[in-house]
């Protein structure tokens, strides 16, 4: 069974209940918001914290929130209700609605797997007829909920477009995960097999296009289609001026992690070129965006030998970042990102306030490690 806006909500199958009477169904009359979330989830806290002010907020309107612990990794449903009492007196001690704890796997089954959701943490809203309004992320619920409470919701336009582009991202993680596991048993039929069947149903998901490409020119060795994949894409990129299709491509031609090693350099740097002049000639972007976009593009001016132009990039990045509003770890840690690739490229110590950095070897396009390992942007 698919789950999506306007389906009846499914049954509430827990075994055990914190904080509560146990629910079996969602009752007419009521608005329901029920939580996935995970004591492993390092993203789980906050939107637990602010479903309690929710809670409060909209009890008199008839809102119910019902946490769901249907991830844990316990032999019993006592020994989950165990990890998750101790998680909720640590991290969530004024917890005002009830908790069900699932170790059989229905309720990922009917509710998650039901509806393309794999992330944690996952926000399902069933109105007042027992229906599912919306499924997603939870920080999307201080704009939702009020319009489910007004019986608004479900029949806007935002909410049929917001679930249409829910459903493509689930499928699309579908394929991303049959392809990733074709991969690792460097099963590259099957995962061209996958990859076309993904193509052919979201042909607007750039990740499944970009597999494509990978798989031909890094992975089958196909240069030859492979590099006809990558051209269409570039162009395709071009024609949609997509900030994301744009730079996700420019990353995948010049990314470290990447092997060029058998890529005509001519044909790799004649695209990152046009990609690279289309992003900067993007506007209305916020200054953290461009200061992502500035690093990315400073890669291709490295390699393609204009290195005073990469290293200004880089340092139009460093003044951008430092003037963001972010906490101050956060800011040190993008800083040192930025000034280590910068210190690459220039192949000295570089200073920026009291932050000095000096060169690394051996890292590809003046990268640092823990910049590759997480898009601190």
């Amino acid at each position: 069974m698919n789950l999506s806006m306007e389906s009846k909500a499914p049954a509430i199958q827990a075994q055990n209940w914190i904080g509560g009477e146990p629910l079996a169904n969602c009752q007419p009359g009521k608005v329901y918001v029920l939580e996935f979330f995970s004591t492993t989830c390092g993203f789980c806290v906050a939107p637990m914290l602010k479903l309690i002010q929710l809670q409060e907020k909209y009890r008199d309107r008839g809102l119910e929130v019902v946490g769901v612990a249907a991830n844990e990794r316990a032999a019993t449903a006592d020994q989950a209700q165990a990890y998750i009492d101790a998680w909720l007196t640590e991290n969530v001690p004024t917890l005002n609605f009830r908790v069900g704890i699932d170790c059989t796997g229905e309720m990922n089954k009917l509710w998650k797997e039901a509806s393309f959701s794999f992330a944690l943490p996952c926000s399902f809203v069933v109105d007042r007829d027992s229906r599912v309004a919306f499924i997603g992320n939870p920080a999307l619920l201080d704009s939702v909920l009020p319009q489910v409470l007004d019986g608004t919701w479900r029949s806007s336009d935002q909410a049929k477009a917001a679930d249409r582009e829910r459903i493509a991202r689930g499928r699309e993680d579908v394929f991303l995960s049959k392809i990733s596991a074709a991969i690792e048993m460097e099963d590259w039929k099957t995962a061209l097999s996958a990859i076309e069947e993904g193509i052919a149903l979201l042909p607007d998901s750039l990740q499944l296009r970009m597999a494509h490409a990978h798989l031909l020119l890094h992975k089958m060795g196909d240069m030859q289609t492979g590099l006809a994949v990558l051209r269409q894409l570039v162009r395709d990129a071009i024609d949609r001026n997509s900030e994301d299709w744009l730079l996700g491509l420019l990353t995948q031609l010049f990314g470290p992690k990447y092997d060029d090693t058998n890529f005509p350099p001519a044909e790799r740097l004649a695209m990152g070129k046009e990609l690279s002049e289309h992003v900067l000639a993007l506007t209305g972007l916020e200054d953290k965006v461009k200061a992502s976009y500035y690093r990315s593009v400073s890669r291709y001016f490295y390699e393609s030998g204009d290195k005073a132009r990469a290293e200004e990039l880089l340092e139009l990045a460093v003044k951008l970042v430092d003037g963001l509003p972010v906490p101050d770890d956060s800011k040190q840690l993008w800083l040192e990102n930025l000034l280590q690739t910068l210190a690459n490229y220039k192949g000295e110590e570089v200073c920026h306030g009291d932050v000095c950095v000096v060169p690394r070897t051996h890292i590809p396009s003046g990268a640092t490690p823990d910049a590759e390992k997480k898009n601190l942007a």
